[in-house]
C-alpha cells in the first residue's frame, strides 16, 4: 500500500490489526499527553511497525502510526500472519525474534532517557539514523530525544 506524507496510517484510539513493513519512506508512532504531541518512535526503510499492545489484546492503541514521508508499504493482516504460524513454524520463530529485537530497542530507548544526557542522546540519534536530519521535521527528532526545540537548537550548535 501506498500513504502519502502526514497521513495516519492508524489513528489514535483504533484496533491495530495489521504489522507493516517500510518498503520506502519513513514513520512515527505518536501520542498526545496533554495538548503536545510526543513522537515516541521513528522508523524507516526496512523497518517493521505495529502497536503491539492492540495487536496482542484487541484493545485500542493510545498511540497512532503517522507517515512523515510518502511511504510504500507491505501489509502484514495479523489474522492471516498467525495462520501462517500455524503453517510453517519457521515464519513464527522469526516473527518472535523481530518482536524481542523490538522489545530490547524500546528497553534501550527507556534506558537512553534515564542514564544519558541530551547530547549523549543525539549523538547516537545520528550515529543510529545518520539521514534522519534530512527527513525528519525537526519538531518530531526533538520529541523524540525528549527535549524542546530550543534545546536541539542548541545541541545541534555544538555539532
Amino acid at each position: 500500500m501506498t500513504v502519502k506524507k502526514n497521513a495516519d496510517l492508524q489513528s489514535i484510539g483504533q484496533i491495530c490489526k495489521s504489522i507493516y513493513f517500510i518498503k520506502k519512506g519513513a514513520l512515527r508512532v505518536y501520542y498526545y499527553k496533554g495538548e503536545t504531541d510526543i513522537t515516541d518512535s521513528l522508523e524507516f526503510e526496512g523497518a517493521f511497525v505495529a502497536r503491539v499492545e492492540s495487536l496482542v489484546t484487541g484493545q485500542p492503541s493510545k498511540k497512532g502510526i503517522q507517515a512523515i514521508e510518502d511511504c510504500e508499504l507491505i501489509v502484514i493482516n495479523t489474522d492471516k500472519l498467525y495462520a501462517l504460524y500455524d503453517s510453517y513454524l519457521e515464519i513464527e520463530r522469526l516473527f518472535k525474534q523481530l518482536f524481542l529485537k523490538a522489545f530490547i530497542g524500546i528497553l534501550n530507548r527507556i534506558e537512553s532517557i534515564q542514564f544519558h544526557s541530551a547530547e549523549v542522546r543525539y549523538a547516537n540519534f545520528l550515529k543510529e539514523y545518520p539521514d534522519a536530519l534530512k527527513r525528519v521535521p525537526l519538531k518530531y527528532i526533538a520529541s523524540y530525544l525528549g527535549i524542546t526545540q530550543v534545546s536541539l537548537s542548541r545541541i545541534r550548535a555544538k555539532y
